[in-house]
């Protein structure tokens, strides 16, 4: 079967960013692949929407990943969109204290599920008839800056920059665009620690200012919803007042 309605697959797709993102694709009429880890949540996402496809994955998992877009082929024929959100926020510590295996579970996810999913997307959208896609990485703030104690992280997200960089460079030839978005403080479950205080470069521990995250959701919608000849190569959203710029 070969879709005519756009397609997308959102990695993550059960909690957070990845849920909104998913939704706002589902109201827009795309039809969505839902990935993630835990099946209950990703039903929770698909919930009245007919365009929904519950396709439980984990990206760090060759054969997982490649068993998600098998689904999608047989399903639809074809992908117009891979969000690649999935992501951990890995360990904390000095990089003396983090252990090789906590740093080599925060690269699987972070940065080899992001790769093997643009791997199989890539390959399907070089095929399809029409050819082409996007590609959508969710970077982070920390592609940019880091904060204390986060190397493991940073490091994947900043190594997420080069991977945009070069889906975007030797996509051209196959009408394949790739952009990143970095996010900074959108409030999710997963941000209501800045409320709190998190720790700063200076030494303090500081509260943080957040945003409401259904403007990630619309600035991916837009960066979905250009022609292929356009791109956001990349975008930052971020609160207002974060400490991310003058940050350190």
């Amino acid at each position: 079967m070969v879709s005519t309605e756009k397609v997308a697959v959102v990695t993550g797709a059960g909690s957070g960013l990845g849920k909104v993102v998913a939704l706002a694709l589902l109201e827009d009429g795309y039809q969505v692949a839902l990935a993630g880890r835990r099946p209950e949540p990703l039903a929770e996402t698909a919930a009245g929407f007919d365009g929904a496809e519950v396709i439980p994955t984990d990206v760090a998992s060759a054969d997982s990943v490649a068993a998600l877009f098998d689904a999608v082929r047989n399903k639809w024929g074809r992908v117009d969109l891979l969000f690649n959100n999935a992501g951990t926020s890995g360990p904390a510590g000095d990089v003396d204290e983090i252990s090789p295996e906590d740093w080599a579970s925060t690269v699987g996810v972070n940065l080899t599920g992001s790769f093997l999913c643009a791997h199989h997307a890539v390959r399907l959208m070089k095929e399809q008839r029409p050819r082409g896609g996007r590609i959508i990485n969710n970077g982070s703030i920390s592609a940019h800056s880091p904060r204390p104690q986060r190397a493991a992280y940073t490091a994947t997200k900043h190594a997420i920059t080069g991977l945009t960089k070069q889906i975007s460079l030797d996509g051209r030839a196959h009408d394949i665009a790739c952009g990143q978005i970095d996010i900074g403080n959108a409030a999710t479950d997963l941000a209501a620690a800045f409320a709190d205080g998190v720790p700063q470069a200076n030494g303090t521990v500081m509260a943080e200012p957040t945003f409401d995250p259904a403007h990630v959701a619309s600035a991916v919608l837009y960066m979905a919803n250009l022609p292929l000849n356009t791109n956001v190569q990349f975008m930052t959203i971020a609160a207002t007042n974060m400490p991310f710029i003058g940050r350190g």
